[in-house]
């Protein structure tokens, strides 16, 4: 096997974690997978001899790529009309293992809306130190500074996600309580709708500043099931997909075949406590993404 080879064989082993760490630092699955491709392209362009740890350097270059790009990006949010929403994606079940379910736990859209509370140096160390246990010797390299600083830069962020986290039910529990919710949105059974929601649920619509959507979050349980209920009836005659949404129970809607918009359900004790729902059109193309992120 050549050199090339063995680095293509890297490649393709490497690429749904590349994919996965670059969409958690930039929220955007469409920019993910552009940046994976340039440091694929750059990696062709790099002499090999004498470098024996080929997924480390494309660690680094993936994570500096991103590290620019989220830069460049939170200027742009300060803009953004109305809540602002990562690209929703398509996941499947993960393995039950302790890793998996902390991957998991760390691309679901609440989370991801969560790490915007951290800078983009504080979001990237914290993800490759906690989410993707990288050495901090190669976080050093990512950020430009040292390890014991990026050890620091680890614990403050680490103690800021802790305070906003909120856990969540088994994937068994979620659906079950998504599915109940479906069935009393479409009844139009707000006092069923209500009894599933809990006491401080919210709901987040993304449009963007081209699509109609609510500015502002939708807060309490009477309001939430009004709202959905509302939702409903507008979008009946339509295609509704159950599906996972970032490793969350959720649905895809569509209308004469056109995507309208993506809901995902986070559910604690039995309860849905968040509901994200994302309908810029923009946004909603990553759906239509196939290749795997870890």
């Amino acid at each position: 096997m050549t050199v090339a080879d063995e680095l293509e064989a890297v490649f393709a082993e490497e690429r749904p974690r590349l994919v996965g760490l670059a969409y958690r630092i930039t929220g955007s699955r469409i920019d993910a997978e552009d940046l994976v491709q340039e440091a694929w392209l750059r990696a062709q362009r790099t002499d090999w001899d004498g470098l024996d740890k080929p997924a480390a350097w494309l660690t680094t270059v993936v994570s500096r790529l991103a590290l620019d790009e989220l830069k460049s990006a939170r200027r742009r949010r300060e803009t953004y009309v109305g809540p602002w929403l990562p690209e929703p994606v398509r996941t499947t079940a993960p393995p039950p293992t302790e890793e998996a379910v902390e991957l998991a736990e760390s691309l679901t859209l609440g989370f991801l809306r969560m790490l915007e509370t951290l800078d983009p140096v504080e979001r990237v160390v914290f993800l490759l130190a906690d989410v993707f246990q990288t050495p901090f010797g190669e976080i050093a390299k990512v950020v430009d500074r040292s390890p014991s600083a990026c050890r620091q830069v680890a614990s403050r962020a680490r103690r800021r996600v802790r305070e906003g986290r909120h856990r969540h039910d088994p994937p068994e529990e979620a659906e079950r309580v998504a599915g109940e919710l479906i069935v009393a949105v479409a009844a139009g059974d707000v006092a069923q709708v209500v009894s599933l929601l809990a006491d401080d649920v919210e709901l987040l619509s993304d449009g963007g500043a081209a699509v109609r959507a609510a500015r502002r979050p939708v807060v309490g349980p009477e309001k939430v099931a009004r709202f959905l209920v509302n939702i409903a009836q507008r979008y009946r005659g339509s295609v509704v997909e159950v599906a996972s949404i970032n490793d969350e129970p959720g649905i895809v809607v569509q209308l004469h075949g056109k995507l309208e918009f993506a809901l995902a359900v986070h559910v604690v004790d039995g309860k849905a406590h968040a509901f994200h729902a994302v309908r810029n059109y923009e946004k909603l193309a990553a759906l239509d993404i196939q290749t795997p992120l870890t």
